[in-house]
């Protein structure tokens, strides 16, 4: 069978990135990124899967997965990056090691890895996992918006350096029904455990659980995804999702306004769970 294409994505072994890889592997060659070697080793997939370890908080780590990848192949269409984490806390209480951590992870990995692809992405795609959360402010995981508006403002700054040597695209989706969620939980353990925001760290956790099982449906941003790629004048951005609609509106009025909103949004959330 003719392999159509050639894919790197990150972040395979859950959610969007492991919806994907099933997806495209069927007809194309995919190099799909892990840390987490107990769960490739549950992997039955065809010879079109060349799984790369890779791990976004080490810089030594990305550059090897990207020398690996190099050695197979020397061309890649599309260069998807999934692979993410959510820092999450008031902004006073979070360490700030916890923010370098977030930026290391959502923004600087992703660029690092890019940007090594770079010579053997010539024409191709890069799509990256962006958020909502890019559009706007939302309490207690500023980390994660701040490090989600960085790496959109980065990546249109490659595109508009490099011209048509590559076509950037940035997929927007709103809440979506993953395991980050549950992870988000257990990696911000430490900081939701704190008292000065109890209140608002118990919302936050519990809104976490429902988003896991009540959020979009993962298959729709991988249509999304797909779409983008298959496309030959793909859009710079796509925003998948009413609440990732609703908080692009929202973007466009007046900061004072803005916080206001989403000030009286939380105490209303908070008092009404």
């Amino acid at each position: 069978m003719k392999k159509n294409k050639t894919y790197v994505i990150t972040g395979t072994t859950s959610g969007i990135g492991f919806a994907l890889l099933n997806q495209l592997c069927k007809n194309n060659i995919v190099f799909a990124g892990y840390r987490d070697e107990e769960k490739i080793k549950k992997w039955n997939y065809s010879e079109n899967v060349i799984p790369f370890y890779i791990d976004m908080e080490i810089s030594e780590s990305i550059k090897q997965a990207a020398d690996f990848i190099k050695t197979k192949t020397d061309k890649i269409d599309t260069l998807i990056n999934c692979a993410g984490c959510v820092v999450a806390g008031a902004v006073e209480e979070i360490d700030l090691d916890g923010i370098r951590k977030q930026f290391e992870v959502n923004t600087f990995s992703h660029l690092n890895f890019s940007k090594n692809l770079l010579p053997i992405l010539d024409g191709g795609k890069i799509i990256n996992l962006s958020s909502m959360a890019s559009y706007g402010i939302f309490p207690f995981i500023s980390p994660y918006c701040a490090s989600k508006r960085a790496l959109d403002i980065l990546f249109n700054a490659l595109q508009a350096e490099c011209g048509n040597k590559i076509k950037y695209i940035s997929v927007k989706p709103g809440v979506i029904a993953t395991p980050l969620w549950r992870k988000s939980i257990e990696i911000n353990k430490c900081n939701l455990e704190k008292n000065k925001y109890k209140k608002e760290y118990e919302y936050l956790v519990n809104n976490a659980y429902k988003n896991e099982k009540s959020g979009l449906d993962v298959q729709k941003v991988v249509s999304v995804i797909l779409k983008a790629d298959s496309s030959k004048h793909p859009k710079a951005s796509y925003t998948v999702g009413k609440d990732a609609f609703f908080a692009k509106i929202i973007s466009h009025l007046p900061q004072d306004i803005i916080n206001n909103i989403i000030s009286l949004g939380m105490k209303l959330k908070i008092k009404g769970r």
